[in-house]
């Protein structure tokens, strides 16, 4: 065994984004291209006010949020028919395979950290662009 291939601990601190598949920016957190992750993702996103995502779901894994502020919405299901939302110090499951669709339609920002089950965070996102049309955003 070589010393890079040894397991360590490992800091990153969140200060480069990327865009998601999703339509979202999210701050590079835990993960295989970060460190060499291989069964989680750890990430920070800060929504702006009035911004969505695209309709999607995370094919093969599950997903779990902590709201850290502020509030986003979010309709999931095969039509997108159900409808929560999220506030700041609450968690929420998403399933493997649901659809979903977050949404802050408030005048401030939303932040929460967002776990995954896949270390490769954006390999299993699907894009269902036939079902964005089917949430209206309105402001709160």
């Amino acid at each position: 065994m070589t010393l890079a291939s040894i397991p360590t601990c490992r800091i990153v601190k969140p200060g480069h984004s990327y865009a998601g598949k999703q339509g979202l920016n999210y701050f590079e957190g835990i993960s295989a291209e970060s460190v060499g992750a291989t069964d989680i993702c750890l990430h920070v996103l800060t929504m702006p006010p009035g911004i969505r995502a695209r309709a999607h779901l995370h094919e093969t894994h599950e997903t779990a949020i902590y709201m850290l502020s502020g509030s986003a919405h979010t309709w999931y299901g095969d039509r997108l028919e159900h409808h929560v939302v999220l506030h700041a110090g609450e968690m929420m499951y998403i399933p493997a395979g649901v659809p979903h669709l977050p949404a802050n339609l408030s005048a401030t920002p939303a932040t929460a950290i967002i776990a995954r089950t896949d270390p490769n965070e954006q390999e299993s996102v699907v894009l269902l662009p036939e079902l964005d049309g089917l949430v209206e955003m309105v402001a709160e």
